[in-house]
C-alpha cells in the first residue's frame, strides 16, 4: 500500500484531479471552502453552481441552511470545510481519502473513495468522527453526493421494482416527469420535487433493488448505481443549478428510524455507494459486474461453478426424507449435478409437518431419516460423487423452540424490552454473544462433524424497523449493527470453513444487496415457480448479481412435454444452473433431455465465470412475448445469447451491436438436434441474430464465434 500526502499531490491545493486509467475526477474548492466534485470520467467539467459540496448530513439542531431542494443545502453539509487529503494505491485499487471539518460543532467528516484499476467505477463512503466537545445525534448522512450532471430534460431515470416472485423487474421514465421545471416568473428556484426512492426492512431488496440509472437521452450515457447495505437504504434525484444531482444514503431517520448518537471522540462509516459509468446502459452493466468480481471475497467456488440440485423447489416442497431423497439423489448424480442441498424440513420431527415456528435448534429428524439418521443421507450423496448441502435459516428461533428459552433475552431483537415476534418467530440479533456461538456451534457440527459443503441460508421473516438493544439510539440502527454483524459472522464461518459455499436466500432474491453479495458465493434470484414466469426474473437478474452467483431454478418435470423441459432447463444456462424437479420419476429418455443441458451448462461456464451481460431486446418486461439476455465473453470473440418465446410472431431479428460487421457462426447449443424439441433456427445476417422458434413456449442457446476484427 501507497500514499501520497496532500502537500505532494498535483496541482493547487483548491484544485486537483484523481484517479486511474478507467476513472478521472477533478474536484476544486469553492468560494465558502467547501471541495466540490466538478467532473467525474470523460467530458467537460460542470457549471460550479452545478457542483455540490462531497457530504450533506443532518442531525438534531443542525437541519437545512436554506429552502432548497433535499440533501442540497444541510447547514453541516455547507460548513464542511476542505482541510486536508491523502491518495494512494491498495492492490489494483486507487484510493483518496479527503478530510473535511466543521469548525462549530469539531465534526470531521472523512470522505473516502476508491475505484479499482481500468474501471470506470468509483465506490464512496463516509466517516464521521466527532472531535468536539459534545455529543451529535446525526439523522442522515449522504454516502456519495454527485451534482452538475446533465438537467433533468435530458434524463431518463430507471429503477427496478423488485418483489416476491417477481424480481429485477426494470422500469424507466423521463426524470423530469417527477422533477418539475419551475424556473418561471418571479422566484427562480430549482424545484423541491424530488424522485426518492427508499428500502425497507429487514429485507434490504423488499420492493426495489438498491440500485438506480440515469441515460442521456441522445447519447446513452449512463451512470448507474447500488446502495451496498444490507438494511435500510435511499437514493435521491433532483435539480440543482440547472442540472441533476444524485445522492446516496445508507438507511435514515425518516425512512429507517436510524440515528446515531457520536459521543466525543466516537466515530460512525456510511454504508458504501457505488457508481458505475458507461457510453450504455450494458456498458455500465458490465462495469459493474466487473467491480462486483474486483471487490467480493475470493472463493474457488466463482471459478468452478459446479451444477447443485436442489430438492426443494417443485419437488419436496420442505418434506424431505430418507426414502423420497435416496432416489432422488441417484438420480440427479447421473444428471450430472456436483452438490446436492437438502431444503427445508431436514430437522423436523412433527407429525403434521408443522415446523414453521419450531426452528433453531438445527438437529436432524429421526422420524425423517429412521435408518442411520441424516448422515446416512448425507453419505449417500457423497457415494454418488456429490457434496452434501443443507439449508437453514439462522437468524430465527420459532417461538416453540426450546431455543427460545435457552439463550438469554437480549440475544433476540426487542423494542421497549419486550422480545419481537414475527409470523411466530423471535430474531437473533448476531450482536450478542449467546447469538452467534449458539449459531457457531450448529454450523461447526453441520459442517466440521457432518461434512457438509454447502449451506443454503435462507430468511423468511421481516423485521420493522429494527430492534433497540443497550446501546442503539433507534430501531434502524440496531437493524443496521445487526446486519454488519451477520455479515462479519459469515466471514468467520468462511474463514473457518474456507471450501465451505454458501448461498444467500431471503424467500428468494428479497436480500439481494452488494454487501452481502460480496461475501456468499452464491444468490438465490426468485422462489418463482412457474417456468412460465421465470424468464424475466432470469433475463434481468444479471443487473444485480453476476451470472456465476445468480442461482436460477430449472425444475423439469415428468410430466412436461420435451418442449417445456427444454424451456425450463434453457432460463437457467447462462446464470448458476440450480436443478430442482422429480428426477427419479423421469424416463431414461427425458434424464437424457436433462443430462443433455447440464453438459452444456458445464461447457459454457468456464466463460461465464468471466463474461458480461447484455440485452440485445433492452431490459425484459413481464409480460414480454420475446426475451433475451446475452454474456460476452472477455475476449470479445465469443458470445452466448439466451432467447425465449412465450408468444408473437414466429421469428425475430435481434441486433448484437458488438459483433456487427464482423463474421460470425452461430451454433445452438440448447437444446441439442437430439433432444425431440421442436425445431429452431438462428442465423447471423451480419449486423443481428436472426431466430425462428415455430411454437411457444421455446428457447434457444446460441454460441456466437467472431473471426478478429479485420485491421484498418
Amino acid at each position: 500500500m501507497t500514499g501520497t500526502a496532500d502537500a505532494e499531490l498535483n496541482g493547487r491545493r483548491g484544485a486537483f484531479t484523481w484517479g486511474q486509467g478507467g476513472l478521472e475526477a477533478e474536484f476544486t474548492t469553492a468560494s465558502d471552502g467547501t471541495l466540490r466534485l466538478v467532473r467525474l470520467g470523460a467530458g467537460e467539467p460542470v457549471r460550479p453552481e452545478s457542483a455540490l459540496p462531497l457530504v450533506e448530513l443532518t442531525a438534531f439542531g443542525h437541519g437545512s441552511a436554506w429552502s432548497g431542494p433535499r440533501f442540497t443545502g444541510s447547514a453541516l453539509g455547507a460548513r464542511l470545510s476542505y482541510r486536508a487529503r491523502r491518495s494512494g494505491r491498495r492492490g489494483d485499487q486507487e484510493w483518496l481519502t479527503v478530510e473535511l471539518h466543521d469548525p462549530d460543532t469539531g465534526l470531521t467528516a472523512f470522505v473516502e473513495l476508491t475505484s479499482p484499476g481500468g474501471l470506470p467505477v468509483l465506490r464512496s463512503r463516509v466517516r464521521l468522527r466527532n472531535d468536539g466537545p459534545q455529543p451529535l445525534v446525526v439523522q442522515s448522512v449522504t454516502s456519495l453526493l454527485l451534482g452538475g450532471l446533465p438537467a433533468p430534460d435530458a434524463l431518463d431515470v430507471r429503477r427496478a421494482r423488485n418483489d416476491w416472485l417477481a424480481e429485477c423487474r426494470w422500469y424507466g421514465e423521463p426524470l423530469r416527469e417527477t422533477v418539475a421545471d419551475i424556473n418561471v416568473g418571479a422566484h427562480q428556484h430549482d424545484s423541491r420535487a424530488a424522485l426518492v426512492l427508499a428500502g425497507r426492512g429487514s429485507w434490504p431488496t423488499d420492493g426495489h433493488l438498491a440500485m438506480g440509472a440515469l441515460t442521456e437521452r441522445g447519447s446513452g450515457r449512463t451512470w448507474l448505481w447500488q446502495i451496498e447495505s444490507p438494511a435500510g437504504w435511499r437514493w435521491d434525484l433532483g435539480e440543482s443549478g440547472g442540472g441533476t444531482f444524485l445522492a446516496l444514503n445508507g438507511p435514515t431517520d425518516a425512512e429507517h428510524q436510524w440515528r446515531v448518537r457520536l459521543a466525543p471522540g466516537e466515530e460512525f462509516t456510511t454504508v458504501p455507494g457505488v457508481l458505475a459509468l458507461g457510453a450504455g446502459f450494458d456498458e455500465a452493466v458490465g462495469a459493474l459486474t466487473a467491480y462486483r468480481r474486483a471487490v467480493r471475497r475470493p472463493h474457488p467456488d466463482h471459478t468452478a461453478l459446479p451444477v447443485v440440485f436442489n430438492d426443494y423447489m417443485n419437488t419436496l416442497m420442505g418434506d424431505p426424507t430418507s426414502e423420497k431423497l435416496f432416489p432422488l439423489i441417484d438420480a440427479a448424480a447421473r444428471a450430472g449435478a456436483e452438490y446436492f442441498c437438502v431444503d427445508a424440513g431436514w430437522y423436523d420431527d412433527s407429525e403434521d409437518g408443522d415446523w414453521w415456528d419450531t426452528v433453531g435448534a438445527w438437529l436432524p429428524s429421526a422420524r425423517r431419516f429412521p435408518d442411520g439418521g441424516v448422515r446416512a443421507v448425507l453419505d449417500r450423496i457423497r457415494e454418488r460423487g456429490m457434496v452434501p448441502g443443507l439449508w437453514l435459516e439462522p437468524e430465527v428461533v420459532g417461538v416453540r423452540s426450546p431455543v427460545a428459552a435457552a439463550l438469554p433475552p437480549a440475544a433476540f431483537f426487542q423494542r421497549d424490552g419486550v422480545r419481537l415476534t414475527e409470523q411466530g418467530r423471535h430474531q437473533l440479533d448476531l450482536r450478542h454473544p449467546a447469538a452467534r456461538a449458539h449459531l457457531d456451534k450448529a454450523v461447526d457440527r453441520i459442517v466440521g462433524d457432518w461434512g457438509v459443503g454447502y449451506l443454503k441460508l435462507d430468511y423468511n421473516i421481516v423485521i420493522d424497523p429494527g430492534t433497540l438493544a443497550p446501546g442503539d439510539l433507534a430501531p434502524g440502527a440496531g437493524l443496521l449493527g445487526h446486519a454488519h454483524a451477520y455479515l462479519d459472522w459469515l466471514s468467520e464461518v468462511l474463514d473457518r470453513h474456507p471450501h465451505l459455499v454458501i448461498e444467500n436466500c431471503a424467500s428468494g432474491g428479497m436480500r439481494m444487496d452488494g454487501a452481502t453479495l460480496a461475501v456468499t458465493q452464491l444468490q438465490s434470484t426468485s422462489d418463482q415457480q412457474d417456468p412460465l414466469r421465470y424468464p424475466p426474473i432470469a433475463a434481468a437478474a444479471p443487473t444485480a448479481v453476476p451470472p456465476e452467483q445468480g442461482a436460477v431454478w430449472a425444475y423439469p418435470q415428468p410430466g412436461f412435454d420435451d418442449d417445456l423441459i427444454a424451456f425450463t432447463l434453457g432460463g437457467a444456462l447462462l446464470g448458476r444452473i440450480h436443478l430442482s424437479g422429480h428426477l427419479d420419476r423421469m424416463s431414461q429418455r427425458q434424464l437424457g433431455l436433462v443430462r443433455d443441458a447440464v453438459t452444456t451448462y458445464k461447457s459454457i461456464r468456464p466463460d461465464l465465470a468471466r463474461a458480461v451481460p447484455f440485452w440485445p431486446l433492452g431490459l425484459p418486461g413481464w409480460t414480454d412475448e420475446w426475451l433475451a439476455l446475452g454474456m460476452r465473453s472477455c475476449d470479445d470473440r465469443t458470445s452466448y445469447l439466451t432467447v425465449w418465446r412465450r408468444g408473437g410472431e414466429r421469428e425475430l431479428r435481434l441486433p448484437v451491436g458488438h459483433l456487427a460487421g464482423r463474421e460470425v457462426r452461430a451454433e445452438i447449443l440448447h437444446p441439442s438436434p437430439a433432444s425431440g424439441a421442436a425445431a429452431g433456427s438462428a442465423v447471423w445476417d451480419g449486423g443481428g441474430l436472426r431466430v425462428s422458434l415455430p411454437h411457444t413456449p421455446a428457447v434457444v442457446l446460441v454460441r456466437l464465434v467472431a473471426d478478429p476484427p479485420r485491421r484498418a
